[in-house]
């Protein structure tokens, strides 16, 4: 029987949405307010979802504790009280929330490869940029 278990994870960071190749006038047009020259921030929400069998020892989908060392490894400690316009990853991509969301995803589908977290699947990551926006990635 598959189950899926989602778990939740908080960081706080900012960006500015801008694109080089653009005009001043086409950003603006583009991204709004968005691309204010001294960025915004956002206190974003990660839900990352993950799918498999109920161990019939543990009665769990996966380690909970692994999961959660997984996430705040590589993406809470990566993200939390940046600007993501700095970050490596968004060198050549707006940091919109999508990206992000795309970015996470990649980020943690080799730890679910690798087994680490037991016999379960990357399911999906959710990002949650305000109360009326939020994205979901679920891989290719």
């Amino acid at each position: 029987m598959r189950a899926y278990l989602s778990r939740r994870y908080h960081f706080s960071a900012s960006h500015r949405l801008h694109r080089g190749a653009y005009s001043e006038e086409q950003n603006r047009a583009t991204y709004g307010k968005c691309n204010n020259p001294h960025g915004h921030g956002h206190n974003y929400i990660v839900e990352v979802t993950a799918g498999g069998q109920v161990d019939p020892e543990t009665g769990m989908v996966c380690d909970m504790v692994k999961l959660d060392e997984a996430v705040r490894k590589n993406i809470v400690a990566r993200y939390d009280h940046t600007n993501l316009n700095r970050d490596e990853g968004f060198r050549d991509l707006v940091p919109t929330t999508e990206n992000l969301c795309i970015g996470i995803h990649k980020m943690l589908s080799p730890v679910f490869a690798a087994g680490g977290l037991g016999p379960v699947d990357l399911v999906r990551v959710r990002v949650e940029e305000t109360e009326n926006n939020s994205f979901e990635y679920a891989g290719d």
